[in-house]
């Protein structure tokens, strides 16, 4: 079994945002993950390490990559996985959050991953619950999984982020993956750059650790990678864009922008991916994509973080 750091004890009981996490645990879990990546390459995929635990998977909000992901990684570590959205609940009914959540709490769940639309929601749970709780997306605020698997797959892409320039193109303001993303990748060295509309950069952007642009011919010269977001048209009210065509003519990632980049440079999208508006669809299947190494890099490092979370030490 992965052991990470050996002089390092996971001593968090919840993953609500990657700000919590120090350079040193991030580094053990991508080894851990590397760990679990091989796993996930044998022809028998199944471990038993989480034997015997158990995983609720609150997805209020729609989800298939991230539910799917966490659901297949607590099935290949023998974790008993148990599915609730908003429409199957009693959430739908007017049930409050934290009645919800104590009705979870008396069932005596391991974990609980939990995606909801109110940025907060699982910080809320992590309070009044006993088990853990991992947050899968809360509103704006954060996606601190997604932020993890993309650092993940772009350390096995780069070999290491000392002296690397990201590019983070489109709706900024709607993505709690981009400020996820700005937060992990800033401390781990990366230079971040952001693109996008100007009705599309969240307010107090001036304020990130970033540089703000809104030419994308000149904002994607010379960096080592692209990462777009998907348009968050269900999260805005109308008159912030453009029409589709105008927007993916001025901001849509293309072959000739990736020309301007380092050589070398890949592409990234957390998906699902809005084809000929944020990227041509050519692009999104190159080489140069790594789409699907995060899908595969982010089943081996949410099997790490159940792994961390699930048999961490405590002194209860």
């Amino acid at each position: 079994m992965p052991t990470g750091d050996d002089d390092m004890q996971w001593l968090h009981k919840d993953l609500l945002d990657v700000s919590q996490l120090s350079t040193r645990e991030v580094a053990s879990l991508f080894e851990t993950a590397r760990y679990f990546r091989e796993i996930n390459s044998r022809s028998v995929k199944k471990v038993p390490t989480l034997r015997g635990k158990s995983v609720v998977l609150f997805f209020a909000e729609p989800s298939t990559r991230t539910k799917t992901s966490f659901d297949v990684a607590g099935k290949r570590l023998s974790a008993d996985t148990f599915s609730l959205s908003a429409t199957g609940s009693s959430l739908k009914k007017g049930e409050t959050l934290k009645d919800t959540a104590l009705t979870l709490q008396a069932m005596s769940p391991d974990a609980i991953v939990i995606r909801h639309s109110s940025s907060g929601a699982a910080q809320f749970l992590a309070e009044r619950l006993d088990c853990c709780v991992i947050n899968a997306g809360d509103g704006r605020h954060a996606h601190p999984t997604q932020a993890l698997l993309d650092a993940f797959t772009l350390s096995e892409a780069w070999g290491g982020f000392k002296g690397r320039t990201l590019l983070i193109l489109g709706d900024v303001a709607h993505s709690r993956v981009a400020r996820s993303n700005v937060i992990l990748l800033d401390r781990l060295g990366v230079k971040v750059r952001l693109c996008g509309p100007r009705t599309l950069m969240p307010s107090g952007v001036e304020t990130w650790p970033v540089g703000v642009h809104r030419d994308l011919d000149q904002a994607v010269r010379g960096v080592d990678a692209v990462m777009c977001l998907r348009l968050q048209l269900e999260r805005q009210q109308a008159g912030l864009l453009p029409d589709l065509r105008e927007y993916a003519r001025l901001f849509g990632l293309g072959r000739r922008h990736l020309d301007r980049a380092a050589k070398g440079a890949f592409v990234m999208h957390p998906g699902p991916i809005n084809r000929g508006v944020e990227i041509d669809s050519d692009l999104a299947d190159s080489p140069e994509s790594l789409i699907l190494e995060q899908v595969a890099g982010g089943l081996a490092v949410r099997m790490a973080l159940l792994f961390l979370f699930l048999s961490r030490k405590t002194n209860e």
